[in-house]
């Protein structure tokens, strides 16, 4: 009898320090897996960008993208927005793209509507990110920088979109739209007779990321 309870005190002894020794472990992989999370950096040769720009009353939509663009102050961060934070741009004008099968919608628009602007060789900016996370970039475009607040979609881990509305009379442009109007009156002009450009452009850009 004697050697049983001793058998059993042991056992009990055994599963204690199994069950200390198995919670040790649990504590230090939640440990490990809090601590491990990873550093974005945006790919640059990725980032596309492209606008909506809008003609007759009616507000038909006329798309568009520039081929080209280049990041430069692009950092690390342990989310992607802190990534991308205070990261700048440049986008060459001459790359503008609108697919137009006539091939004369987009000279038009690089002379009568960039061409009355001043400066107009690039259009630059930065991306910043505020304390509660909301987006927007500075633009620089006719000598004039003003920000454009931008929503942000979540694709996945390491791909983001961004869209916003760009005002031109914010960068006095007024003259630029009138000018691209008058170049294009005709096809401007929608069933009310009416020929119009719209002052509004809406703005997209797709944002890629590696995480290591």
């Amino acid at each position: 009898m004697k050697n049983l309870k001793l058998i059993a005190l042991a056992m009990i002894l055994f599963t204690a320090v199994g069950c200390k020794d198995s919670k040790k472990d649990t504590e230090d992989k939640t440990v490990e897996t809090q601590t491990t999370e990873g550093t974005y950096t945006v790919i640059n040769d990725s980032t596309k960008v492209s606008f909506t720009a809008y003609k007759t009353t009616d507000k038909a939509a006329v798309g568009g993208t520039f081929k080209e663009i280049t990041l430069t102050n692009t950092g690390e961060g342990q989310t992607p927005l802190e990534a991308l934070n205070g990261t700048k741009f440049s986008i060459p004008v001459s790359s503008l793209f609108t697919n137009d099968a006539t091939g004369t919608r987009d000279p038009k628009i690089l002379k009568f509507f960039f061409g009355v602007l001043k400066n107009t060789e690039l259009i630059s900016g930065e991306f910043k990110v505020a304390a509660d996370n909301t987006c927007s970039i500075d633009v620089l475009l006719n000598g004039k920088t003003a920000n454009i607040p931008l929503e942000v979609t979540t694709n996945n881990d390491t791909s983001l979109s961004f869209d916003g509305v760009m005002n031109l009379e914010n960068w006095d442009g007024l003259a630029a739209v009138a000018s691209i109007n008058k170049a294009c009156e005709a096809l401007h002009t929608g069933a009310d007779g009416v020929s119009k450009t719209w002052s509004e452009v809406a703005v997209h850009a797709d944002v890629l990321l590696s995480k290591k």
